[in-house]
């Protein structure tokens, strides 16, 4: 395959996969907590996440988790108010993280219905005082129709920042503005993950896995950190 710094796992059907995607979220989350004494994740938003967070946030996974040590960060916001159905904040809290003992300390959102350039420095900085020299555990991902992730859209200018862990980034396609994770804010995780189910999303990712890297979602994942795929069978049918 001519994608590198990526593996993918297909452990089964929708069930399995998604049974498999909790219990991974789980297992990272008790090794940081071990380790490093907190676990630092960036959400996603997306149906995929939807039903994870669904699963996670319910036993008997909910109760092997230590929630007093997570913190809760996004990788991507929309333009909209917190209360928003489109807000990925919104999604999260509803779909089971606000039936969990979480801190609300340790909810971190993104700001992004108004003042996004501002909005992004400030949770920069706000990931940079809570992560202090560490980096994110966890980074969750999906993919896009078009090869997209987070809210890193072909040919956007937030493809290009350096130097900075979040950005305003304007997607022309959508005519809207959007609060990101840059590439730097990504690849810098411990775990980056992407969670790919159905046969809709077959195409793109046999695309994504066997042609050169030029789309967002193929630049994600280093050498040291791959990005790890967990994938249904019908969204692998195409290998």
């Amino acid at each position: 395959m001519p994608l590198i710094n990526a593996q993918m796992i297909v452990p089964g059907d929708y069930d399995a996969t998604l049974h498999y995607a909790v219990q991974h979220f789980v297992t990272l989350c008790r090794d940081a907590i071990q380790d490093r004494g907190m676990f630092a994740v960036a959400l996603s938003g997306g149906s995929t996440p939807k039903a994870l967070y669904e699963l996670l946030c319910q036993p008997p996974y909910s109760l092997e988790i230590d929630w007093d040590k997570v913190h809760l960060f996004w990788s991507d916001e929309r333009s909209v108010p917190p209360t928003h159905a489109d807000s990925n904040y919104q999604m999260a809290l509803k779909a089971g993280f606000s039936k969990v003992p979480l801190p609300p300390a340790h909810i971190h959102r993104m700001v992004a219905e108004t003042d996004l350039s501002k909005n992004a420095d400030r949770y920069e900085k706000k990931i940079l005082t809570v992560l202090e020299d560490r980096t994110f555990d966890l980074v969750m991902l999906g993919m896009g129709d078009d090869g997209h992730t987070a809210s890193l859209f072909p040919g956007t200018e937030g493809l290009k920042e350096t130097g900075r862990l979040v950005t305003a980034n304007y997607i022309p396609q959508k005519k809207t503005w959007r609060m990101t994770l840059t590439f730097e804010g990504i690849n810098s995780a411990n775990h980056t993950v992407f969670y790919v189910m159905g046969s809709s999303k077959a195409p793109m990712l046999s695309h994504v896995f066997n042609t050169p890297p030029t789309l967002p979602c193929q630049l994600i994942g280093t050498a040291d950190h791959p990005a790890l795929w967990i994938v249904d069978k019908a969204a692998s049918s195409l290998f």
